[in-house]
């Protein structure tokens, strides 16, 4: 993929850069790159941009000043702002970015009559932005379930907000107990389907996004982490009776080995056929 085909006024400098894309999906692009030299002219986005660089040093010219990324640090770049890119240090600079709608965090927030959020630091540290990124770099090769995106927005809202020193950050911490427990009821049932946002609107009775921030309250995970560890729970089961690893894979919910595989690695840290090799062998 030429890199300028990923997003506007990335240009190429290098025969040794290059550039990941995931699969098209409408509100939210995700790329993983790596620059030698200049990355990008200046140019301007309609999308925020927020990612983090993974080694090397990400320099860029930003609303006026110089910024430098290293490893480890969260880039948060707004819509319609002018910034261009390269290489800070002769090593070059590895990262992961995503563009994402501003529309998805309009309805993310806490309130709706919260304006967008802006975060004046273009480079910074912030716990809830990485768990927000990594959750939208769990599987490059896969289109997000919409659950899932709903998640990573909520996340985004939330961070965004607690780095805008211009919005007053008063919420209630209350927990509909009766909502969760029918939502992770329906999560049970239904591991093995493609579980929608607006379904579980419907059996809680809350607005997705407030029911992804009690659902975490509640019981430590989001609304999807949750449904993909029953799918994963369910496989494993199915591999140690006997199931082939494609079986597995159908039969609870992954769209096919490969994913079931990417996912069961992540959580479990060993693959789904060494597991198959290990349970072959139980007495």
């Amino acid at each position: 993929m030429r890199t300028r085909d990923v997003t506007p006024g990335l240009e190429r400098s290098c025969a040794d850069d290059w550039v990941r894309a995931a699969p098209w999906q409408q509100g939210i692009q995700r790329i993983e790159a790596f620059f030698s030299g200049e990355a990008y002219a200046p140019h301007r986005h309609d999308t925020y941009a927020i990612g983090f660089t993974i080694r090397g040093v990400q320099s860029f010219d930003y609303r006026g000043s110089r910024a430098d990324s290293t490893s480890g640090r969260i880039i948060v770049l707004h819509p319609d702002e002018v910034h261009n890119g390269e290489a800070g240090s002769e090593e070059g600079f590895h990262y992961r970015m995503m563009y994402i709608e501003p529309s998805l965090v309009r309805d993310a927030l806490v309130s709706s009559t919260l304006a967008l959020p802006f975060v004046k630091d273009a480079v910074l540290d912030d716990p809830k932005l990485m768990q927000a990124i990594q959750a939208a770099f769990s599987d490059m090769d896969t289109q997000l379930e919409q659950i899932a995106l709903d998640e990573i927005a909520g996340l985004l809202a939330d961070g965004l907000l607690a780095n805008d020193k211009s919005v007053n950050r008063a919420s209630t911490s209350l927990i509909d107990v009766n909502a969760i427990d029918r939502a992770r009821e329906y999560l049970d049932a239904n591991y093995d389907s493609t579980v929608a946002s607006s379904q579980l609107e419907v059996i809680t009775g809350q607005d997705r996004f407030s029911l992804a921030r009690q659902f975490r309250k509640a019981l430590g995970t989001s609304p999807y982490r949750y449904l993909m560890m029953r799918r994963l729970d369910r496989a494993r089961a199915k591999i140690a009776t006997g199931f082939s690893l494609t079986d597995a894979a159908l039969a609870t919910g992954f769209s096919d080995q490969s994913h079931m595989t990417r996912c069961f690695k992540a959580s479990y840290g060993i693959s789904p056929g060494h597991w198959q090799r290990l349970v072959s062998h139980t007495v």
